[in-house]
């Protein structure tokens, strides 16, 4: 069995728990609430420490110094994780589902992201190119 189908991610270590990543960049797009209804609207725009060829943070370890608003997804409650994709190993693990076969730990190469189509790499625009972020709102394709 593979440990994330053995542990709770509570229980993982470090390493396990930043493998489980796929490197999607889903959860580096700027996103807006609706003062109203609570809801949660993902754009286009994307952190300025994002690497758009490769889909990671290219400050990872200084990302919530220098960009105070990113979360660091083990400082929050796991049920709280409704807000990310719905492809987010993080989001499936609690809500007890399985990693996606393209998921870079079942397929092992982290090219079937891209090639699944769930990379933000080919739409995101970087935050300093963009001047209102209302703008780009998108709509999941899950």
């Amino acid at each position: 069995m593979n440990f994330w189908e053995t542990k709770k991610l509570s229980e993982m270590t470090t390493k396990e728990w930043e493998s489980l990543c796929d490197g999607c960049g889903k959860c580096c797009l700027n996103k807006l609430e609706d003062e109203d209804s609570g809801e949660i609207f993902f754009t286009s725009v994307v952190c300025d420490l994002i690497d758009l060829d490769s889909c990671r943070c290219s400050r990872y370890l200084e990302r919530t110094t220098l960009v105070p608003e990113c979360l660091d997804l083990k400082q929050h409650e796991f049920s709280e994780y409704n807000w990310l994709p719905a492809t987010c190993a993080y989001r499936l693990l609690t809500d007890g589902q399985p990693l996606p076969d393209w998921h870079p730990l079942i397929s092992e190469t982290e090219k079937s992201v891209k090639e699944a189509g769930v990379s933000i790499c080919s739409y995101a625009m970087k935050e300093s190119d963009v001047n209102a972020v209302e703008d780009h709102i998108i709509e999941w394709l899950d």
